[in-house]
């Protein structure tokens, strides 16, 4: 199973899957093309999705009508692409564009990783699984600007009566009006972050927890704080996360492969770049193969 997640392997796959596709369209549409065969397969296919959509297997006469609905299909599309009908059809493009990059996240999804490719993930991506710090707190807003020339002296004289009153004091009635609770219970740092302000959260972290502490900026003004509680942020072990990590490893594969895909089917063109002229600079046409 090791040498089914080694890149080159994926590679090879790709590549793989890039011949067996191109093998089977030219079957399909080359070799023959003004022969349409309705093969088998196909018929049990279009009455596996009958009997999906309506519960029951088809009757003879609507399984004829499958069959010659897909041969009107097949007729019109093949039609259609002899005119060029799918060119420049940003609709159709982007839809086969989809379907091709289909492809390779189809191999990708097919690897499951071990423990340590799922650990050396989570190591190379720390701060996407981080458990960050948070905070159960309570505190008092003063208006600097209100207070005025005043605002030491009051910060002064309520600071002693909250840390007088401890746990017990009754902070609805102390400080400025402040449209942010003056009560706010296990937030993380981040929720803190976008109320309070930077300089806030750097001050919060660094508070003894069960006492009247400040003043503290904050992006409004300064606040005397009680910290009630603070989990303290750290990093998981794989345990903890591994559903999460497993997500983003197997969105990264996808996008790898995908990327892979593309630059391997890249290699069968040579592309030549029109530039349009800017600023009186010379039209210049760049050629790159890949």
């Amino acid at each position: 199973m090791k040498l089914l997640r080694e890149p080159l392997m994926h590679f090879l796959l790709l590549g793989a899957a890039i011949f067996v596709i191109y093998s089977l369209v030219s079957e399909d549409r080359g070799s023959k093309p003004g022969h349409i065969i309705v093969t088998q397969g196909k018929i049990t296919n279009l009455a596996a999705t009958f009997a999906r959509i309506w519960q029951r297997p088809p009757a003879a006469q609507e399984l004829e009508g499958l069959i010659q609905e897909y041969i009107r299909e097949e007729v019109l599309y093949r039609e259609a692409l002899a005119l060029g009908l799918d060119r420049d059809d940003t609709v159709i493009r982007r839809r086969l564009r989809q379907k091709m990059e289909f492809v390779s996240e189809d191999f990708a999804a097919q690897v499951e990783p071990s423990d340590d490719d799922l650990r050396a993930y989570l190591q190379l991506h720390s701060e996407a699984f981080a458990i960050e710090p948070r905070f159960t707190f309570r505190q008092v807003y003063l208006d600097p600007q209100r207070r005025g020339a005043h605002l030491a002296r009051d910060l002064d004289r309520l600071l002693a009566e909250l840390q007088q009153a401890g746990d017990t004091a009754d902070v609805a009635a102390l400080g400025d009006a402040f449209l942010l609770p003056r009560d706010v219970e296990d937030a993380p740092a981040t929720d803190v972050r976008k109320a309070f302000g930077d300089m806030f959260v750097t001050g919060l972290s660094a508070l003894t927890p069960g006492q009247w502490q400040g003043p503290m900026p904050s992006s409004y003004g300064v606040h005397l704080v009680y910290v009630i509680e603070r989990t303290e942020g750290h990093m998981p072990q794989l345990p903890d996360v591994r559903a999460a990590v497993r997500r983003e490893w197997a969105n990264a594969r996808r996008v790898e492969a995908t990327e892979r895909f593309y630059h391997t089917l890249l290699q069968r063109y040579t592309v030549s770049i029109e530039r349009p002229q800017f600023g009186g600079e010379e039209k210049g046409v760049a050629e790159v193969r890949r």
